[in-house]
């Protein structure tokens, strides 16, 4: 196995747990539109996802137009649901505070709700301003693996040089696309995706040290 210089983690449900909220109030929200859908159909197509294609899925299924103000109630009421519900990933500080080489966070969401989501959880002393990486700033979303090259290029290393940790097909998509090995968090990966796409899989996160010093 090579020995990464780097790691960039991707944020929701591989440093924080909020994928089972965020996809909840989508659920909701996209309900009231009229797309009658579950919280499965919402893991299987949104997980990973940037927020503009769940909404074009949402408006195929629901036949018109959304409801104008849909992204905002989003973005409102899940911003409020996590400041009640939000945990860090099990055993994810522990992996933070042993790790012997750079890291840093690449993810779909925009910096706001990164920032927040690592301070409800007690992260975000583990990151400077500098190695916080959105799809938002580049306008750039994974599976295309732009923010990926760009942290690795920011934190100055080459993508051979660094790993990913991904929990979604999409962002492991991307950053296979970008050439950097990805090891995929299968503890939410219900039907079993991750297996044929990562270069390794792993269902706890304190495993992750191991995997990645073997």
């Amino acid at each position: 196995m090579p020995n990464y210089k780097c790691v960039i983690f991707d944020c929701d449900g591989v440093l924080v747990d909020s994928e089972p909220i965020s996809n909840q109030v989508m659920v909701d929200l996209a309900n009231l539109a009229g797309a009658n859908i579950d919280i499965d159909y919402a893991y299987h197509h949104f997980k990973g996802n940037s927020l503009q294609n769940c909404m074009i899925k949402i408006t195929d299924l629901i036949g018109k137009e959304m409801p104008f103000d849909f992204e905002y109630k989003f973005r409102k009421q899940s911003f409020e649901a996590f400041k009640h519900k939000i945990q860090p990933i099990k055993g994810v500080k522990t992996v933070l505070q042993n790790l012997e080489v750079p890291f840093c966070v690449a993810s779909s969401g925009p910096v706001n709700k990164i920032k927040l989501n690592l301070e409800l959880t007690g992260l975000i002393s583990f990151f400077k301003e500098t190695s916080i990486f959105s799809c938002y700033t580049v306008n750039k979303w994974k599976p295309d693996p732009t923010v990926f090259l760009w942290a690795a290029e920011t934190m100055g290393f080459s993508p051979k040089d660094c790993l990913v940790v991904e929990d979604s097909p999409i962002g492991v998509q991307a950053a296979v696309k970008g050439g950097f090995d990805v090891f995929g968090f299968t503890a939410h990966d219900y039907k079993n995706e991750l297996q044929s796409m990562a270069t390794k899989t792993f269902d706890d996160m304190l495993k992750l040290s191991l995997l990645i010093n073997s």
